[in-house]
């Protein structure tokens, strides 16, 4: 009959199976390693930080708290 398998068959499927959610498992626990994660976002934030847009943003950060540290300073 074409639609049966044989037991060789289905053991090489069972095989290729677990092996395939091995390595998805692998793959998910290299990504969600914290120590990773956190290699990765300060990786993208230099990134960020280095482009003109980030500059600009770093900037105009700087400035505001250097008035709100001179505000803070003539009060008292």
């Amino acid at each position: 009959m074409a639609g049966e398998r044989s037991a060789d068959d289905i053991q090489r499927d069972i095989e290729n199976s677990r092996a395939a959610l091995a390595s998805a498992v692998d793959q998910l626990a290299y990504r969600s390693n914290p120590k990773r994660v956190m290699e990765n976002a300060k990786k993208t934030l230099r990134e960020k930080a280095q482009s003109p847009q980030g500059r600009a943003v770093i900037a105009v950060t700087g400035g505001l708290v250097v008035i709100v540290i001179i505000r803070r300073i003539r009060k008292h």
